[in-house]
């Protein structure tokens, strides 16, 4: 229930969808009796384009994932070999895969490199690939296979890779790799993932008992300035401020049900 109500989130957290909506009340107007509320869904249009104008400007999603991404929680130890590194699902375009039959990921990706970085210089003996599949067809594929097979395919000993395929969001992922880590009785842990997902991430594994180093990477966000284009609409700054909000939203749940520390 849990994993249907996050996913019903995502559409309630759009300002896509409240500015579509807003504009509906409008259009709704007219057949509306009360003449105090008819007034107001007569104003709600502008409520809604001011919505998703400020929701798509670059000044406003840089601002928000500023927010999400402080600090950066990364307390990786120089000195330290690490008896696994822990990765995070979450990078596979799904539809696109299953359409063109081979893997494509998205923005974050980063986290499957530094993975290989972090093998390939001996900085972790091994890796634990956590991420199972969300769809429940029968041609889906469980995404932590998928990541082994391309760090495989990037010259990664196949010995070297363990798999989780049972979890489908962070949550699970915390549960499921905590009980193969006993299980293995791995101690030096670095768990890895994006910097605006870590804060969630790292309180995850903290409350199931796991108080893992932390390597964020993928930083979006930035501190430089465009002038006024930073002003001018664009559909990916809408597409970064309704993510910031998502993760957000995710984070005062999972604390609010004791998922996160």
């Amino acid at each position: 229930m849990f994993y249907i109500l996050s996913k019903l989130l995502d559409t309630g957290l759009s300002p896509l969808c409240w500015a579509m909506a807003l504009v509906a009340m409008g259009l709704l107007a007219p057949q509306v009796a009360h003449p105090i509320l008819a007034r107001w869904m007569h104003r709600a249009p502008v409520a809604g384009l001011l919505l998703l104008y400020f929701s798509s400007i670059e000044v406003v999603s840089n601002a928000l994932w500023r927010w999400v991404e402080a600090p950066p929680l990364t307390t990786i130890r120089e000195e330290e070999v690490y008896d696994v590194v822990v990765i995070l699902g979450g990078m596979l375009e799904d539809r696109t895969m299953r359409t063109y039959g081979k893997a494509y990921y998205n923005d974050n990706i980063d986290r499957l490199i530094a993975a290989r970085e972090l093998l390939a210089t001996g900085k972790a003996r091994r890796a634990l690939l956590s991420g199972g599949d969300e769809d429940p067809r029968p041609d889906s594929v469980d995404e932590a296979l998928v990541l082994r097979d391309q760090l495989i395919a990037w010259g990664i000993e196949p010995e070297r890779l363990f798999v989780e395929t049972r979890s489908r969001n962070t949550r699970e992922n915390a549960v499921e790799s905590a009980a193969i880590l006993r299980r293995e009785g791995w101690k030096k842990i670095l768990l890895v993932t994006s910097a605006f997902h870590m804060p969630r991430a790292l309180g995850c594994f903290r409350a199931v008992g796991i108080e893992p180093d932390t390597l964020a990477v993928d930083l979006r966000s930035d501190r430089s300035t465009k002038g006024f284009s930073d002003l001018l609409p664009r559909s990916h700054s809408l597409h970064m401020t309704a993510s910031a909000l998502r993760e957000l939203a995710g984070r005062f749940i999972y604390r609010l049900r004791g998922y996160s520390r």
